[in-house]
């Protein structure tokens, strides 16, 4: 994938190697593309097949998805593992589990929207291949993910990589969500909702938003399954919040080339400060609930989740290269990295998930209903408003200790150069060379 470039007149010759192609990084990132296409469709409508297709109850429902979820947060440590420990081939050490987890990871998928002709199992029929689904595709995302590492030693060059993974993965979730969508929206025209609170909730669940997969790189901060909520029980926007939706993903993908250029050019902490763009906006749509507002927030909310997509994914190889010049003898390091952040992304996203609903349950929240307690719109508020305001100034606070700075980064990249032309005892770092032709 990694092509050479031409012009090397703005750098020396021994970074020529470095270069990628436009050809390379599209190449690298249309392979991101296919798994959030499902993990999307999966992450907005499994739950509503699950319930009005398959007919299980909401319970068994829940079960499915939070079991699935689980197993999929597990195996990420386990795959990274594993994964550092395997051998080199002549594809090289990440390829051959892409390769092999494919076929699997689309049975999987095609026998999760399989409705069995048997009733008395489907439960462990969905429980079985969704767990597997999630399984096999943190298989292939653990490995996909750390190729970044292999692709360039040069780290601007890897941030482009990045740049355009993200770019084709929030544009594979559009994809997803967009076209299964519309085959839900047609096989629910008449959708409706009661005023008064159902007795059987199981048939009245068309009318609850499903929340999206932690695993989903839309979930950060849980922002869009509460600005669901909130557009259609606090704000009166109920035929508006799938264009909303719409105007998130759209936003942040065509935003995120330009945080690319911003970090290159003023550095990835000072790129940090994008996050917390959408904390004005947002307040001012839980004051005052109004339908250009509630646009321009989704705008100005896709620009934020596009720079808390691009930004850890950045700072992840910049860790590994710290972590290689402190360790020049380790070896195979660099999927245990790329599968411990996405752990810890899903375990925190699944807990404030849990927060999330458990808040809204614990306020009085009826699924089926047109219209809400006061308690319900007051807490939806609280989750749209006060609570993303308060985490992301947290997590900008933190984000001053990172110590990996532009100075570092560039002090660290010398180094490892002088250690791959001068000393014999650390030929492991040349040897991580994947082959990424395939």
């Amino acid at each position: 994938m990694a092509g050479v470039a031409k012009d090397t007149s703005e750098r020396p010759p021994e970074e020529e190697e470095y270069r990628l192609s436009i050809c390379g990084k599209l190449c690298y990132a249309i392979g991101g593309a296919p798994n959030q296409v499902a993990g999307s469709a999966a992450a907005f409508f499994l739950q509503i097949y699950l319930l009005d297709i398959a007919h299980i109850t909401p319970f068994h429902a829940s079960l499915v998805l939070f079991v699935g979820k689980a197993s999929g947060a597990v195996t990420d440590p386990v795959a990274g593992f594993f994964i550092s420990k395997s051998r080199w081939t002549k594809i090289g050490r990440l390829m051959p589990w892409m390769l092999a987890c494919t076929p699997f990871t689309v049975l999987s998928y095609f026998f999760m929207w399989y409705l069995p002709p048997f009733a008395s199992g489907r439960v462990a029929w969905y429980l079985t291949f969704y767990c597997l689904f999630q399984a096999l595709t943190t298989l292939f995302q653990v490995p996909y993910s750390a190729l970044t590492m292999f692709l360039s030693t040069d780290q601007k060059e890897r941030d482009s990589a990045t740049a355009y993974r993200m770019t084709m993965e929030v544009l594979g979730t559009l994809i997803g969500a967009a076209l299964q969508g519309q085959i839900v929206a047609s096989a629910h025209i008449s959708h409706h909702c009661t005023v008064i609170p159902p007795v059987n909730t199981t048939n009245s669940w068309h009318d609850t938003p499903s929340f999206p997969d932690p695993s989903d790189p839309l979930s950060h901060q849980l922002e869009q399954s509460n600005f669901v909520l909130f557009c259609t029980h606090a704000a009166d926007l109920r035929n508006h919040f799938q264009y909303l939706v719409v105007t998130i993903l759209v936003s942040a993908a065509v935003s995120i080339p330009f945080w690319q250029k911003f970090l290159q050019r003023f550095g990835k902490k000072c790129a940090a400060c994008g996050i917390s763009w959408m904390i004005p906006f947002a307040v001012m749509l839980v004051t005052i609930p109004n339908l250009i507002l509630a646009y321009l927030v989704a705008f100005v909310s896709g620009l934020s989740i596009a720079a808390s997509l691009l930004l850890p994914w950045s700072m992840l190889p910049d860790v590994v290269d710290n972590f290689r010049l402190q360790n020049p003898h380790g070896k195979g390091h660099e999927t245990i990295f790329y599968s411990s952040y996405v752990f810890f992304t899903k375990m925190s996203a699944g807990i404030g998930l849990g927060i999330s609903a458990a808040g809204l349950e614990f306020t009085g929240y009826k699924p089926g209903i047109c219209r809400q307690s006061n308690d319900v719109i007051l807490t939806l508020k609280i989750l749209i408003g006060a609570v993303p305001a308060v985490l992301i100034l947290v997590g900008l606070i933190i984000l001053l200790f990172y110590p990996i700075t532009e100075e570092s980064r560039k002090e660290t990249k010398l180094a490892l150069q002088v250690l791959r032309r001068s000393h014999q005892s650390t030929e492991n770092l040349d040897d991580h060379k994947e082959n990424t032709s395939v």
